[in-house]
């Protein structure tokens, strides 16, 4: 009674991905008897940036907001004792003098 009913999900159809046939190669002969070599591949070039990617980044961005964390928690703490400090300080000096 209390339990929601989902609707059924219909199932996908079926697809069909015919096997890969292989191909004929054909070996021509040269038509001169030089030797040709490929061109090399472009690279890109050394910069300071060429090794970054997203698991960098937000390691980078991750650790920027713990330590920003921890210098908010440490300054909330300095205000906290300072405030406990003029406190105590004032609550003494009240007592010297009675």
């Amino acid at each position: 009674m209390f339990r929601p009913k989902y609707p059924e999900a219909p199932t996908p159809p079926i697809v069909h991905v015919p096997t890969a046939v292989p191909t004929a190669q054909h070996h021509h002969a040269p038509a001169c008897s030089c030797q040709h070599t490929t061109a090399p591949a472009p690279t890109r070039p050394a910069g300071a940036l060429s090794g970054l990617n997203a698991g960098t980044v937000g390691a980078v961005i991750t650790v920027g907001i713990v330590l920003t964390a921890l210098l908010a928690a440490v300054a909330v703490t300095a205000i906290s004792v300072a405030v406990a400090a003029v406190v105590m300080r004032s609550l003494l000096n009240s007592q010297r003098r009675r």
